[in-house]
């Protein structure tokens, strides 16, 4: 009976230390992660790399890192890892099936990184959202709209949809359509929106501004306006020539003016 009592007792002192020293090495473990995520985020080795790169290979190194602290904690518990790894083998593939849309945004992530749609800073349209692009990690991307919302699209989604990228390049056309009655002067209506584009300084003389009579209905003429102008002057282009083109037609005459937009 002392002998059952007394292995009893030194079975319980080594399970005991054996899950103390996991609690340990966790507790420990953890915190060393956390500040090793934030001295490279911080490291100027990390400040060379694209925005893009540096988040998803961040939330890379965390998932590497917390799966390495898993496995040494499972083996300090005492557990043969051939067993774990038999364990894993076998459950591998019931997780593969259960996770299939979390594999296929980490593969989305993965073709994010290589093909490079977009990155961090970008103004993107795709899947359904619009706005600009916060953070990419390794299963999700990050979005800012205009008015303030935080949308969180998987990169499964935004690898199979259509992608519009407004930041990519350096110039964008603003593309409107001014209309006025039939009877007023073509020349005259195209000299007038001519006037409004040169006399704004954000507009581009190359490539051309260009103003042109473009179409009608019964009841009007319709003129076709575009401007080049740098990627960040495109809300203020395009807002400005609406508001003068408007006021030149006011200031003329111009009979019946109205104005429609072609394209964003």
């Amino acid at each position: 009976m002392e002998n059952w009592a007394s292995n009893l007792v030194d079975m319980a002192t080594a399970v005991g230390g054996k899950i103390l020293l996991a609690l340990a090495v966790f507790i420990v473990g953890s915190f060393i992660i956390k500040k090793l995520l934030h001295v490279l985020k911080k490291s100027k080795a990390m400040d060379k790399l694209d925005a893009s790169v540096k988040s998803f290979a961040l939330s890379f190194l965390k998932i590497l890192l917390y799966v390495v602290l898993v496995v040494s904690i499972i083996s300090i518990l005492g557990v043969p890892m051939a067993s774990v790894v038999t364990v894993l083998a076998s459950a591998g593939v019931a997780i593969g099936l259960a996770l299939q849309g979390a594999l296929s945004n980490l593969a989305g992530g993965l073709m994010l990184m290589i093909f490079k749609p977009f990155k961090v800073g970008d103004y993107v349209e795709a899947a359904g959202v619009e706005g600009t692009v916060e953070e990419i990690t390794m299963f999700y991307t990050v979005f800012m709209t205009l008015d303030n919302r935080r949308i969180t699209v998987p990169n499964g989604s935004l690898m199979n949809a259509n992608v519009v990228n407004y930041s990519s390049e350096p110039l964008r056309r603003v593309d409107l359509v001014f209309s006025c009655a039939k009877g007023e002067d073509p020349a005259k209506i195209q000299d007038l929106l001519m006037k409004v584009m040169k006399d704004n300084p954000q507009v581009l003389d190359e490539p051309a501004p260009f103003a042109r009579l473009s179409g009608g209905t019964n009841e009007a003429m319709e003129y076709t306006v575009r401007a080049w102008c740098k990627n960040a002057d495109y809300w203020d282009v395009y807002f400005d020539l609406t508001q003068s083109g408007t006021e030149a037609f006011a200031a003329a005459g111009v009979k019946a003016p109205a104005v429609r937009v072609l394209s964003e």
